[in-house]
């Protein structure tokens, strides 16, 4: 059944500013560190310095000596856990070190400098053993996992994939790797939390997140607490690219702070270095690509095996492999995916999990495939353009990626592009393009209410905007919905006071919270018309079940770039960066087009600089604060845009709109690379991009 449309969309489509940004440039918008409460006291955690073994004793004498230290937790003395099944959430339970950095302690004093003097003086003794956290293709403790995350099937055939190899016209068979990455938001995960058993809500947590209804659920396991005993705020974000979407043991250990110091707020922030052992991580991936295709450059196999890594106490099996799935059309296909259980980190969601590394390797192919051919590779693409979703059979939702590809060929003057190995003085000029896909996801039910209160419409709803643009967007949707103007609606969110919200996560806030916002506001129309009187109130809900099933919803999109590599030197440059998506309609061409630019800005980072460097002999990433692990600045590239047709979806939501925080980051790093080889003749296959894989093979 078709999903009807909103009638004559007003505010939907138009370039509205940041309702939340005059806050953020002031700096009155308040993050959960800087909340206001009386007589705060600092948790700082205190992190395990071996990668595996036990720990045998615990020496806090020289801490006891501190005047100002309020509470020193560890295994021996913090509260029991009513739910451990989660491993990287069950902090302070047992001896047992699972990975180096973590958690082992909590040390709470008056100022946070004292804390982290504690910390630092908090000494344990371990009984190390011989750990492993190197991920290499040939590991011998590789599996496949019963699913890859989202649920999908761990492998896939169809076809004869061997006999279209051994027959076709034109073959790549190579592997491609991504690095290890880890998210680095500007504002740290932390929280503010406070606990007071006589209070009706005794639980309340300022937590910087990505869902507070998520985070509240969560914790409330953990502490076998009813959901109505605990409050979780979050009205601002700065950043999280998923690593917010989950709670991790962060959160944990900054509820037992609180309780372990009834009625004293307590602020936990993780530092730079800690985020990148406790806020999760991106896989690195190794992956073996095989395509085929006949003279005409139409693909007759294409075949994708993954090895990744997860954590050996919480799995994470990044779906790596599921795009090339239904990307392009062939009859035969294949995909695996196989992990090592290591003794590291628990890997965790960043921003396009699975579609981002997993576009690297097929395009990348693609572009080696169209040089064995002697074709354009947007030529390339287009033509093996699929009829129907190859993996599923369904119809298309609707699908321009061949709109995008042209468009944006158009607009970066792909057809004058120069030759391969054009220098410029001493730059070696090249151009390269790859193609972008991300899933409509649409989550599972969210509740919204609409208020009529002083002549303006309240609508709340417990949603989490991490600098996406709920804070404008969902306004111009209630707007449309309720037939008013957008200047009469107030958008309320970011706390559980409100109606249950899903996470922000998988490009899915804005479906799922509009579509929500949308079915109130038609059942306040309903039943108060256009005169509503102060008080009348109506909610409404969406239950994904009631989502078009019948169609392969995807936004698509096309990047292209050029690249100049310095001759001597090997520096490299990016003068131009463009992206064409197709992603429905538009709610906030404002705000979409900096989540664009920003995924694309994210996916230029991972082909030129973003490497977390594993050291395997201590197991930990040696470069972990922003000082060296490096991330894109103005200087790497001088014109970046993004652009997008106009589609029309009527079976995707209520609102015709696709996400867009995650198709500008895929694709990307591939067309980075496929310019670098057309500039140099090196084909770098393992990012990123660095010097010393491009200065041997520079004329």
């Amino acid at each position: 059944m078709t999903v009807p449309e909103l009638l004559d969309p007003r505010a939907i489509g138009t370039d509205l500013a940041r309702r939340d940004g005059a806050a953020k440039v002031c700096g009155t918008a308040t993050y959960a560190f800087e909340t206001p409460v009386e007589r705060p006291a600092f948790a700082h955690i205190v992190q395990a310095t071996v990668p595996l073994g036990r720990i045998t004793a615990v020496d806090t004498s020289a801490v006891d000596a501190l005047d100002g230290v309020l509470a020193v937790l560890t295994a021996g003395n913090a509260e029991r856990l009513a739910w451990t099944d989660d491993r990287e959430l069950a902090v302070l339970q047992d001896d047992e070190v699972a990975f180096r950095g973590q958690p082992v302690g909590v040390v709470i004093a008056e100022t946070s400098e004292l804390a982290r003097q504690a910390a630092d003086l908090l000494r344990f003794t371990y009984d190390e053993r011989e750990h492993d956290s190197e991920l290499t293709v040939d590991h011998p403790g590789l599996y496949k996992p019963d699913k890859v995350n989202a649920g999908f099937p761990t492998d896939t055939a169809e076809g004869d994939v061997a006999g279209a190899m051994a027959t076709a016209h034109a073959t790549v068979e190579q592997t491609y790797a991504t690095a290890m990455y880890h998210n680095n938001p500007l504002e740290p995960h932390a929280t503010t939390a406070l606990w007071d058993a006589e209070a009706e809500v005794p639980l309340t947590l300022w937590d910087s997140t990505q869902g507070v209804h998520p985070a509240r659920s969560t914790v409330a396991k953990i502490f076998g607490l009813e959901r109505e005993r605990i409050r979780v705020v979050c009205p601002y974000v700065g950043g999280g690219f998923g690593s917010k979407g989950t709670p991790h043991a962060n959160l944990v250990l900054a509820a037992m702070a609180a309780r372990a110091l009834p009625g004293r707020p307590v602020r936990l922030a993780l530092t730079r270095q800690q985020m990148f052992f406790l806020a999760g991580y991106r896989t690195p991936t190794i992956q073996r690509m095989q395509v085929a295709a006949d003279r005409t450059g139409r693909l007759q196999a294409i075949a994708i095996d993954v090895v990744e890594q997860t954590s050996r106490i919480k799995e994470f099996a990044e779906q790596t492999g599921v795009p090339t799935r239904m990307m392009y059309a062939s009859p035969s296909r294949r995909t695996t995916h196989r992990v090592a259980a290591l003794d590291v980190p628990v890997p965790s969601w960043m921003r396009a999990p699975g579609e981002c590394p997993g576009m690297f390797g097929p395009e990348v192919a693609l572009d080696e495939l169209a040089e064995a051919l002697e074709m354009d590779p947007v030529e390339l693409r287009i033509r093996n353009e699929p009829e129907k979703d190859p993996e599923s059979g369904k119809p298309w939702s609707s699908r321009n990626l061949v709109a995008c590809l042209r468009e944006g060929a158009e607009r970066f003057g792909w057809a004058d592009r120069p030759p391969a190995g054009h220098r410029d003085g001493d730059w070696l000029v090249g151009t390269g393009v790859a193609s972008s896909v991300y899933p409509t996801y649409r989550q599972a039910s969210s509740t919204a209410t609409v208020r009529f209160e002083a002549g303006r419409y309240a609508v709340e709803i417990g949603a989490a905007d991490l600098g996406t643009g709920a804070w404008t967007v969902l306004p111009q949707i209630a707007a449309d919905a309720l037939d008013v103007p957008v200047d009469d609606v107030e958008v309320r969110i970011g706390d559980t006071r409100y109606p249950r919200a899903s996470v922000a996560g998988g490009s899915s806030g804005t479906n799922t919270w509009g579509s929500a916002i949308v079915v109130a506001a038609g059942a306040f129309r309903d039943k108060f018309g256009g005169d509503p009187a102060d008080g009348d109130e109506v909610s409404g809900d969406v239950d994904q079940a009631e989502r078009d099933s019948d169609h392969a919803a995807y936004a698509f999109g096309a990047q292209f770039t050029e690249v100049r590599v310095h001759a001597d030197t090997g520096e490299l440059r990016v003068p131009r960066l463009y992206g064409v998506f197709a992603a429905g309609r538009i709610v906030n061409p404002r705000t979409a087009r900096s989540q664009l630019i920003g995924g694309m800005t994210m996916g230029l980072s991972m082909a030129l600089h973003e490497n977390s460097v594993w050291d395997p002999r201590v197991g930990q990433v040696v470069n972990h604060d922003l000082a060296e692990y490096h991330i894109s600045v103005n200087a790497d590239v001088a014109d970046v845009q993004a652009h997008w047709i106009d589609e029309h979806d009527p079976w995707v939501n209520v609102m015709g709109s696709k996400g867009i925080g995650e198709i500008g980051i895929t694709g990307t790093a591939a067309a980075v690379v496929n310019a670098v080889h057309r500039a140099t003749g090196i084909r770098v296959r393992d990012l990123p991009v660095t010097l010393d894989k491009v200065l041997a093979g520079l004329p």
